[in-house]
């Protein structure tokens, strides 16, 4: 972890002074946790979650409120302020910050979506498969939000179909029992400074 740490902060900006780094993958596959570990070892880095973004009424089609409430400010250098969705009461919060840190991590099912990959510094993609995560997200949210989860699988399947991350990911993350290893994903070809980590058995993708 701390070594892709250090890659992150010696990437060139890609949004106004920010790195803007997006952690993509299905619905359970680990994003915010390992999101959050990131964060710790960049020093705290700020970490929007999508779900924020999202909505009940706007599954997907959140991009032009991220675009005016995150991108556009960030790209002047300025705290970008979001307003974070309640799932439970179906409306929107009051406005959060988001300081126009050096390296910003956003995480959620299209953080490496077609209209957001201009802006992004690297794309990481949880390397889990989807059916695996699905029931991972399930047992998670338990019984309670099996209608939302049975809407949101078929939501994410059509997204994922026509606006697919994992093509472009610059790396892959796989949790171990230890950690995780990073390998380099099929958007970026390997290099001499590419992170990676050698992976006993090919993963499955789908």
């Amino acid at each position: 972890m701390r070594d892709l740490a250090a890659r992150l902060r010696g990437l060139p900006p890609s949004l106004g002074p920010v790195r803007l780094i997006g952690v993509d993958g299905h619905a359970g596959s680990g994003k915010s946790t390992f999101a959050g570990q990131l964060s710790e070892a960049l020093g705290g880095a700020p970490v929007l979650h999508l779900d924020d973004i999202a909505s009940h009424a706007r599954l997907f089609a959140w991009t032009d409120r991220f675009t005016a409430q995150v991108i556009r400010p960030l790209a002047r250098g300025e705290s970008a302020h979001y307003t974070p969705y309640d799932w439970r009461a179906r409306t929107f919060g009051a406005p959060r910050p988001l300081p126009a840190a050096p390296v910003v991590l956003v995480e959620g099912v299209g953080a490496g979506r077609r209209a957001l990959r201009p802006h992004l510094a690297l794309l990481l993609w949880m390397e889990l498969p989807r059916e695996e995560s699905w029931t991972r997200g399930r047992l998670r949210d338990g019984a309670e939000q099996r209608e939302f989860w049975d809407g949101w699988v078929a939501a994410e399947r059509a997204h994922f179909a026509s606006d697919p991350s994992r093509p472009h990911a610059d790396l892959l993350v796989l949790q171990t029992r230890t950690g995780y290893e990073v390998l380099p994903g099929p958007g970026s070809p390997p290099g001499p400074d590419q992170i990676m980590t050698q992976s006993d058995e090919p993963s499955a993708l789908w």
